[in-house]
């Protein structure tokens, strides 16, 4: 077993002596905290670009109002606001 370092090279954790893993990451010596520095296992490659508004299009829809609701209940959703506004307001 290779020897525990001090302080996780990841996050800057102190590791307490003996720890198999960081106690504020997580990293291990199969994870992070090895004397290899190689990460040919990562494939970073930059051809796939991420596209956050195509993501939050797919996720969220392109509307403000969740689909399916129809245009009387946010007019009577803010009628109500409006009322129980008014009525705490005067009492």
């Amino acid at each position: 077993m290779p020897p525990t370092p001090e302080v996780c090279p990841v996050c800057g954790e102190e590791v307490p002596p003996g720890s198999r893993s960081c106690p504020g990451c997580g990293a291990d010596e199969t994870t992070g905290w090895g004397d290899d520095d190689s990460f040919e296992s990562v494939d970073l490659s930059s051809e796939d670009e991420f596209d956050y508004d195509a993501f939050v299009e797919r996720e969220f829809g392109g509307g403000a109002r969740p689909p399916g609701i129809a245009t009387i209940w946010w007019v009577t959703a803010i009628v109500l606001v409006v009322a129980f506004t008014v009525i705490f307001i005067l009492a």
